[in-house]
């Protein structure tokens, strides 16, 4: 499928030497209050997120005029898909599921992240505690490279157990997540490039 999206980067873990660059708390957190994250924009089913950011319309116009089936509800749909996949490859330490999918300056990130993980001894699992929210933030073309900047609002709990025992980690996180791809390349796959916190 042409708008299945190959991402990578997690949006939330225990591990704090990530926790600074990809992700944070937002809002109340589950412990104080059962309230859940915000669903999928009103009329929106849960499963075929639209672009609601009017600003990324000009975007999307410009990336249809280079690739014409592109569309923003698939996409997003593969962004959400890959947001579960990568969070548990990650917490597995899943390095051969990785590295296909991160550019390369990401995927050492994320390898440092797993072997200082596994330094200490620790193993993690991870479960999605709601349906993760994705939007498109914005979108736009540079000579034959597509960008998409996906806003992805998140609930996961996080296991680690190490020698001292077992941690449990709730926690709401926003983040933005850039990808891209060439244009004139017949691979369809989005890369990541670039994550950052997203505002609240």
């Amino acid at each position: 499928m042409t708008e299945l999206i190959v991402f990578a980067v997690l949006a939330a873990v225990v591990l704090y030497q990530l926790y600074a660059v990809l992700g944070r708390r937002i809002g109340r957190q589950p412990e104080d209050t059962p309230a859940a994250v915000a669903a999928p924009a009103a009329g929106r089913p849960a499963e075929s997120p639209e672009v609601v950011a009017p600003v990324a319309a000009t975007g999307v116009a410009a990336l249809r005029a280079r690739q014409p089936d592109f569309d923003v509800g698939r996409f997003l749909v593969g962004a959400r898909q890959a947001y579960e996949m990568i969070l548990k490859a990650f917490a597995a330490g899943d390095r051969e599921t990785l590295r296909p999918l991160l550019a390369p300056d990401v995927m050492a990130n994320f390898e440092g992240a797993i072997a200082a993980r596994e330094a200490e001894g620790r193993t993690e699992s991870v479960e999605l505690l709601t349906l993760p929210r994705v939007d498109l933030d914005s979108a736009s073309v540079e000579g034959d490279v597509g960008r998409a900047v996906v806003r992805i609002l998140g609930e996961v709990r996080t296991r680690s157990t190490s020698a001292a025992g077992e941690a449990v980690d709730d926690r709401r996180t926003a983040d933005l997540w850039t990808f891209e791809r060439d244009l004139k390349s017949r691979d369809p796959n989005w890369t990541l490039v670039r994550v950052a916190v997203a505002e609240a």
